[in-house]
């Protein structure tokens, strides 16, 4: 199967009071097209900086990425904006929204500020509003951000995440701050665009959620200390079962 993700020897490393800290050493893998990634790990482990590497949110140290056979580090701050905006999709754990902007105006903002999609504004209000009816939160359209739930704002991020048509989402802790049932009905959402061939890498410190994933990568002290193969076949209890053993091996 193809990659849509390659990285090769990543490495990241920050200056902190004149000490040299190795957040990521030498860290290798691939994402195949239409993968659906969990990346774990204890607290301090890399997970995060991984995510924001590999997606072009920050600058490696050394290493390669290459998203869909063209390398990030050989990109422009300009170029790394143009495929960040229309390539990828990003969901966070804090839900970063404009403030002085509607549910529904946040979602088409990306769109607005894009050039791969080239449409009138009542063509992309409309493909706003049907991305918010998928997901089930058409009725908050107009509302402020402070007018919403937890779950139907991280919904709602998932809809702004696919307003420019991504080939791959990175999501950093993307269930953190909701509780149980408007995680599951987060990850329901993301399993579904995963269905429909969209490539997701995300960060959990959640069994439950990475259960749901094709492919777990476990991290430790910048290193990728092993990968679990998860047959989504199976029943859920026996996924997580199964998963949970495996993370206790280890160290989890």
């Amino acid at each position: 199967m193809e990659n849509i993700l390659e990285v090769k020897d990543l490495c990241k490393t920050y200056i902190v009071n004149k000490r040299q800290i190795n957040v990521l050493r030498n860290v290798s893998f691939t994402v195949a097209k239409g993968e659906m990634v969990a990346i774990m790990g204890p607290s301090g482990s890399g997970k995060s900086t991984l995510l924001y590497s590999v997606s072009g949110m920050d600058r490696m140290t050394a290493g390669e990425v290459l998203f869909n056979g063209k390398s990030l580090s050989g990109m422009s701050e300009n170029e790394l904006s143009r495929v960040r905006i229309e390539d990828m999709g990003f969901i966070f754990q804090q839900m970063y929204m404009m403030k002085n902007l509607s549910v529904l105006d946040n979602i088409i903002l990306p769109a607005v500020k894009s050039k791969k999609i080239k449409e009138s504004r009542k063509k992309t209000v409309e493909r706003g509003q049907e991305l918010m009816r998928r997901l089930g939160i058409i009725e908050v359209a107009g509302n402020d951000i402070n007018e919403v739930s937890g779950g139907q704002l991280q919904r709602a991020c998932i809809c702004r995440s696919m307003i420019n048509c991504p080939e791959m989402l990175f999501a950093d802790e993307p269930t953190g701050a909701l509780n149980r049932s408007s995680s599951d009905e987060v990850m329901d959402e993301l399993v579904k665009l995963n269905s429909g061939g969209t490539s997701i890498m995300l960060v959990t410190h959640d069994a439950k959620v990475a259960a749901r994933c094709s492919r777990v990568l476990f991290i430790v002290d910048g290193n990728i200390k092993g990968e679990y193969n998860i047959n989504r076949e199976e029943p859920l209890r026996t996924r997580e079962r199964s998963l949970n053993n495996w993370l206790m091996e280890m160290g989890w």
